[in-house]
């Protein structure tokens, strides 16, 4: 019974999950602007006076009704996800359009459901662990370097070869892998319930257990298979040789040291357990075998 009571708890919303959710779905009201302007849908290609004057005002009724509707610790939560919602809404105004922008709309549909649902699951897995971090919007200076490095490429190169940026094909093949790889990683978080959380841990809670069932049975360290080839697939989806480069070595590298890390402390965990499962099943990421033991 008590199992159960704590599961309907798990899967109930929290006051800052809901509150999230509700400022996420108001920022990206912004997608409905056309219809209220009786605009063309791809407003942003080229917005004219009318059309920035609608977002600016846009903007503006929305973080005011955010001041008015959440007090500030919850107002610090709402601002973000409103943020990340007003994102997305823009990345639908930008797919809808025939311009060279139209891929880019595809990356900020990605980008900002990506880092949305990152906090919205962890809500729902794990509320304990449940910061304003769990966005994963200050990830590292390293990551928000990589990303302005990607916008800068793509511009750059949408300037002096326009015709690269229009590889739909192509653009698609990144919108299929960046679909793949957050479906993993918010399965593999679903899946490992309260176990999973965005810091290693270094020490062993009550509940923490051995997840090795559903994803967990294909890769031992599937939640970053999928943002390996989420990251990927951005830079796939842009066009963007230099970045598709540059991620791969850089998410390689950094999985590879973030996985060894974590399986120290996992051994330290599990013992035997851990080192049996790590036998049968193998990392996900290729040329990662995990930390070695020495027996």
């Amino acid at each position: 019974m008590a199992a159960a009571a704590g599961r309907w708890r798990r899967g109930r919303l929290c006051r800052e999950a809901r509150s999230s959710l509700a400022a996420f779905l108001l920022g990206a009201s912004v997608a409905a602007l056309p219809l209220a302007l009786g605009s063309p849908p791809a407003l942003l290609a080229s917005p004219g006076l009318r059309g920035r004057l609608a977002l600016a005002l846009h903007v503006a009724a929305v973080n005011g009704a955010l001041l008015l509707l959440y007090p500030r610790p919850l107002y610090k939560i709402a601002v973000r996800a409103g943020f990340l919602g007003f994102a997305f809404g823009c990345g639908l105004l930008l797919s809808a359009g025939r311009s060279a922008w139209r891929h880019f709309g595809w990356y900020m549909c990605s980008l900002s459901l990506f880092h949305y649902s990152e906090y919205l699951v962890t809500a729902i897995n794990n509320p304990r662990s449940l910061s304003l971090d769990s966005f994963l919007l200050n990830h590292s200076f390293e990551y928000n370097l990589a990303a302005l490095s990607s916008w800068v490429e793509f511009t750059l190169e949408k300037l002096l070869v326009p015709e690269m940026k229009q590889i739909t094909w192509l653009s698609t093949v990144g919108l299929l892998m960046v679909i793949f790889g957050d479906c993993l990683r918010k399965a593999a978080m679903l899946t490992a319930g309260s176990n999973f959380n965005h810091i290693v841990q270094n020490e062993k809670s009550d509940t923490h257990t051995l997840v090795t069932s559903g994803v967990y049975g294909w890769f031992r360290h599937p939640s970053y298979v999928g943002w390996f080839y989420w990251s990927i697939g951005t830079q796939v989806l842009l066009c963007n040789p230099i970045c598709v480069v540059g991620y791969t070595l850089a998410s390689w590298r950094f999985f590879r040291e973030r996985i060894e890390e974590e399986e120290i402390t996992l051994i330290h965990f599990f013992g035997e357990e851990y080192l049996e499962y790590k036998r049968k099943v193998p990392s996900g990421l290729p040329f990662i075998k995990g930390v070695k033991v020495e027996l």
